[in-house]
């Protein structure tokens, strides 16, 4: 008889990071595998030789069946979608310590939506999981020819040299100064100077809060941006800095509630940052409060 207690802290970490990935969210994640492990008393397991990658198939389908519903949702969604972010204070995040060497970037989860269920399932096993191409087919209920072509075919997608370049994390504190700074001013000059010439800004209000709809391009329209919604009051409140998917990033609190995620994408060569998302779709917000009530 398995020990599901001893699987639970073994590989609830794992499982979670998995789930996080393919669905972008934490909440969800959480859920799945929460679920995951309730439902183990009821399989039987008595002849499974490899338990870890029992437990990873069964998450990853069932992740492929939640994407599969949430399809006609995201056709229809108000704006752009982004994943929800994810605080970690002190190295560790709302599961507990995220396994080690296996930092979620924020940049990285956007990327991956680029893909489809599938290719993201076949891309996160072989690429981040280094699983082999037959224990991905097994998984998948595919074959190993099928699932060569569906990796082959992300990796096209999604430029490879990106993805290497977004798993060596840029310091983005000096970003966080310099805007913490220009909110007290209402001067985001300083701050943008940080950005690339060809930086965009990605908001997410999922048509429940105010937010740019279409994605705003350029360092400029990126200030003019800001120091237009500062006028208006939108980023009073208090700032709190936080590690947010491994990287420095600022979440604007209000009611003890969060209220917007600032966080970043950087440039490696010259330590800029091209990309920045601003999250303040409320239901992508709602599991930073009780994290936020823990370590603040």
């Amino acid at each position: 008889m398995i020990d599901i207690e001893m699987l639970y802290r073994t590989y609830k970490q794992l499982l979670f990071t998995v789930a996080y990935r393919m669905l972008g969210s934490v909440s969800e994640a959480e859920d799945m595998v929460q679920d995951l492990f309730a439902s183990l008393p009821t399989l039987d397991t008595e002849n499974i030789t490899n338990l870890k990658a029992y437990l990873v198939k069964m998450i990853t389908n069932r992740c492929l069946n939640v994407l599969k519903s949430a399809r006609k949702q995201r056709e229809v969604y108000v704006g752009a979608w982004l994943p929800e972010p994810l605080i970690m204070a002190n190295n560790a995040d709302p599961m507990g310590q995220i396994v080690q060497d296996e930092t979620i970037s924020y940049a990285f989860l956007v990327l991956l939506q680029e893909l489809s269920a599938v290719e993201r399932a076949v891309f996160i096993l072989r690429e981040v999981l280094g699983y082999e191409y037959n224990e991905v087919a097994d998984m998948l209920h595919k074959s190993e020819t099928n699932c060569r072509k569906i990796y082959s075919r992300a990796k096209v997608k999604i430029n490879q040299e990106h993805v290497r370049n977004l798993g060596e994390l840029g310091d983005s504190q000096p970003l966080v100064q310099k805007f913490l700074r220009a909110v007290q001013t209402g001067n985001f000059q300083d701050f943008v100077a940080l950005l690339t010439e060809d930086a965009v800004l990605i908001s997410d209000g999922g048509g429940k809060r105010r937010a740019a709809i279409k994605t705003i391009f350029g360092k400029q329209r990126i200030q003019a941006f800001f120091e237009g919604i500062a006028g208006k009051g939108s980023l009073q409140g208090q700032w709190r800095p936080f590690l947010i998917n491994g990287q420095a990033g600022l979440v604007l609190v209000k009611d003890e509630k969060a209220d917007m995620v600032i966080c970043f994408e950087m440039e490696q060569q010259h330590q800029r940052a091209n990309h920045v998302y601003k999250m303040v779709n409320p239901d992508k917000l709602q599991h930073l409060s009780s994290v936020l009530s823990q370590i603040c």
